[in-house]
């Protein structure tokens, strides 16, 4: 493929990501095959909404060598495992799909999925955990696809898609989100109750403290701050920008203050929880975030499994959010 058509295509299609809710931010990440020996990559913490062709990196696939005004993806060694696995791909997706994500993180074996489907998707398998962006995590997803799956669960991560072009990488995505979205454990059967006076309240009051803050009050997040239980960290994204867990508030008066400046995330029952950050986007990130740890968080509770991250894990991950990937997306680095 021509680059200049590659740098379009990836470009277009991070938008498209965005609106299907595979990807938000910058998070997750798109590559194109140009040739055997090279392929264009999205840059490292810039927004698909301003996104241009011009600032995707090209790579060589044979050394990892990059080219380019930006960095490349700090998952760029997924990528570059992908491409040098299967001489017939020619596009990869890195998405960060809620549904696909807290499948991941206990196994895919009972997914209620037909034959056709799982022809479709190509082959899955799932990787060993390697914290994002390290040759480890590249290592695991090399070493699953050497079954010859296309769709590679990383666990506590997301989902890596290959296919022979965009059509079909896109289509394998969607595909697999529908797949576990009906193969998901745990989820509320109708929505929670939601105290609609009292979260009205709570907000006019945090709104005095705070600058920014919001609430997520998705069916999922109900149901965690009606049980009482905090969120543990169990995917990458939530550890980086959030920390160790998402902790529920009992006593609002008493606790609130308190531990929204600690986490920026709080559960409340009959309200959803209450985020709070430095700009209104981050608010709004915030509130996917909660809203993907609250489906996971539910689903690994309803198998009986331990998918919470360790505590040094989340340390180093939100250490690296806090100190480079927050200036670098606002510009700062």
């Amino acid at each position: 493929m021509e680059e200049q058509m590659a740098r379009r295509l990836v470009a277009a299609e991070g938008k498209k990501l965005q609106q299907a809710g595979l990807v938000a931010r910058t998070w997750g990440n798109i590559s194109c095959r140009i040739d055997e020996n090279h392929f264009v990559i999205t840059p490292s913490g810039l927004d698909y909404e301003t996104m241009t062709a011009r600032d995707l990196v090209l790579m060589d696939i044979r050394n990892g060598v990059c080219c380019g005004a930006h960095k490349p993806s700090s998952e760029k060694g997924v990528h570059l495992a992908a491409y040098q696995t299967f001489p017939e791909v020619g596009y990869v997706i890195h998405t960060h799909q809620t549904y696909a994500t807290a499948i991941g993180l206990c196994g895919f074996e009972q997914l209620a999925m037909t034959e056709e489907e799982a022809e479709k998707l190509g082959g899955i398998a799932r990787a060993a955990y390697g914290l994002s962006s390290t040759e480890k995590l590249a290592g695991a997803v090399y070493d699953a696809m050497q079954s010859g799956a296309k769709v590679v669960f990383m666990v506590h991560h997301g989902v890596l898609i290959c296919g022979k072009d965009r059509e079909e990488a896109f289509s394998r995505a969607m595909l697999l989100e529908e797949i576990c979205k009906r193969s998901i454990l745990g989820q509320p059967k109708k929505t929670p109750r939601k105290d609609q006076k009292r979260q009205e309240k709570l907000f006019h009051v945090l709104q005095k403290h705070f600058h920014y803050v919001g609430i997520c009050d998705t069916p999922a997040v109900l149901l965690c701050a009606a049980s009482g239980r905090g969120i543990p960290a169990q995917v990458d994204d939530m550890a980086q920008m959030i920390g160790r867990k998402i902790p529920c508030c009992l006593h609002v008066r008493r606790d609130m203050l308190g531990l929204l400046r600690k986490y920026g995330a709080v559960l409340v029952p009959r309200v959803g929880v209450v985020v709070s950050a430095g700009t209104a986007d981050d608010v709004e990130a915030l509130k996917t975030l909660v809203a993907k740890a609250a489906v996971c968080c539910l689903h690994v509770r309803a198998t009986g499994a331990s998918a919470t991250l360790s505590p040094v894990n989340v340390a180093i991950q939100h250490h690296h959010y806090v100190k480079k990937y927050a200036l670098q997306k606002d510009g700062e680095a």
